[in-house]
């Protein structure tokens, strides 16, 4: 075990969310409508491989939403419309890399819907989320985000697998 994993606890309760300081700040956004989300099949970067929502990192200046409504326009060439706060994630893993994400939910959007070199955009039913093909901690928190109530969410992963979390409703 390296000096930095041995500093970082694999229990939630064992982290000062209050005192901690994330890496790097990012977003997550998810078209809802007429029983279906829209998701990506990520073709690069943190997540490769996997099923998400569009989004990424915070650039200098810009808010979260603005950031969340940038990166869906960068990666599958929508602008989302009825854009609303949904939740906010903390992740820490083993490794010292710390992010702290805002969900946000919308409920449509302009524009056509393409494949990018960093996502393919695919719609799914939402009693058919494929979360075996996503995060590990999407099924403890999305149940949230599809009934619109806000959500924190805490989380310890050791790369791909999830140690441990705790996801509360909040008031956002």
């Amino acid at each position: 075990m390296t000096a930095p994993e041995a500093a970082i606890p694999a229990r939630v309760d064992a982290i000062d969310w209050k005192t901690w300081q994330p890496t790097e700040d990012a977003t997550l956004l998810f078209v809802i409508r007429d029983g279906s989300i829209l998701l990506i099949h990520k073709l690069r970067g943190l997540g490769k491989g996997k099923i998400n929502g569009p989004g990424g990192r915070v650039e200098p200046g810009e808010t979260m939403q603005q950031c969340a409504v940038r990166e869906t326009e960068e990666e599958i060439g929508v602008t989302p419309t009825g854009v609303e706060y949904a939740g906010r994630l903390h992740f820490q893993f083993v490794d010292g890399y710390g992010l702290r994400g805002e969900v946000f939910r919308a409920s449509n959007f302009t524009g056509e819907l393409i494949e990018t070199d960093e996502a393919i955009p695919e719609w799914f039913a939402i009693d058919a989320i494929p979360y075996d093909r996503m995060w590990a901690d999407d099924p403890v928190w999305f149940p949230h985000l599809l009934s619109g109530t806000p959500f924190t969410g805490h989380f310890i992963f050791d790369d791909d697998t999830m140690l441990d979390h705790r996801v509360v409703a909040s008031e956002g």
